[in-house]
């Protein structure tokens, strides 16, 4: 069994799935620019059934414009992004859900209204199933605009979720919560995989990561400087973990020992 199979098993779920020779996503080339400013510079990836990839860069790196266009709510200025059906009938399912960085809600619904209110768009959607599964269905009734922001990025990733899309595309969603709240947050990211869906995400918390994480890509001014799994990046950068293996990946000097800037986290590099 392998790594990636012992990580997240496969289940009989209903998600649907698609054949593993197939991939849920694949982007290359990816390009794109705001004005001047070059923000991605040829960024090629591809994700399997069941597979979670993280992408992990500083603060301005690229990592939540090349997750809008992943997610296809936007389109890269040259390359392609190809998302696989998880079906060929027209309706059959949404191909993918995104959770973007800070997820908003109309306020004066509660939060199964709110629900209901997407899934008048999405086929096969089950309101309640999904409010049990990201753990909001106790508050059910419960006003948006009373929520937390733990959980309203919760809610966000139950909209996401609706339709059991085969695709998941998550930017932050750890992001600005609790030790405990993050540990819930990621098991249930693991889960997801563990039904046969696919699930890109960004993080800064790289401690989740290296746990639920098939593979990382590491962005870098718009590049990839790194592509692998936890373990053959831990083990390149020669870091006793992700966490401290990070600044050696970004700054390229993976053959100098992990120091005291491979202990810094992805904020902190920018902070410099």
């Amino acid at each position: 069994m392998t790594d990636h199979e012992n990580r997240h098993p496969r289940t009989n779920a209903s998600t649907p799935t698609l054949d593993d020779s197939t991939p849920t996503l694949a982007a290359e080339n990816v390009s794109h620019r705001f004005g001047d400013l070059r923000v991605l510079e040829d960024v090629s990836l591809s994700v399997e059934p069941g597979e979670t990839v993280a992408v992990v860069g500083p603060n301005g790196s690229g990592k939540s414009t090349l997750l809008r266009f992943l997610a296809g709510v936007r389109t890269p200025d040259s390359g392609t992004v190809t998302q696989s059906a998880a079906g060929d009938a027209p309706g059959e399912g949404r191909q993918s859900g995104y959770l973007p960085q800070q997820p908003e809600f109309r306020a004066g619904f509660c939060l199964r209204d709110t629900l209901a209110f997407y899934a008048k768009f999405v086929e096969g959607a089950d309101i309640d199933q999904t409010l049990d599964q990201v753990g909001l269905a106790e508050i059910r009734g419960q006003h948006t605009e009373t929520l937390s922001g733990g959980q309203t990025r919760l809610l966000g990733l139950g909209r996401a979720l609706l339709g059991d899309p085969p695709l998941l595309v998550l930017d932050e969603p750890a992001s600005g919560l609790d030790p405990e709240m993050v540990e819930r947050l990621f098991a249930i990211v693991s889960d997801i995989a563990s039904s046969g869906r696919s699930v890109v995400l960004s993080s800064h918390n790289l401690g989740p990561v290296e746990r639920v994480a098939d593979r990382v890509l590491v962005l870098s001014d718009g590049r990839v400087v790194a592509d692998g799994s936890p373990r053959e990046l831990v083990e390149r950068s020669g870091a006793p973990d992700l966490q401290m293996a990070f600044g050696t990946l970004v700054s390229g000097d993976e053959d100098e020992p992990a120091s005291t800037d491979a202990r810094r986290t992805p904020d902190e590099v920018v902070e410099q």
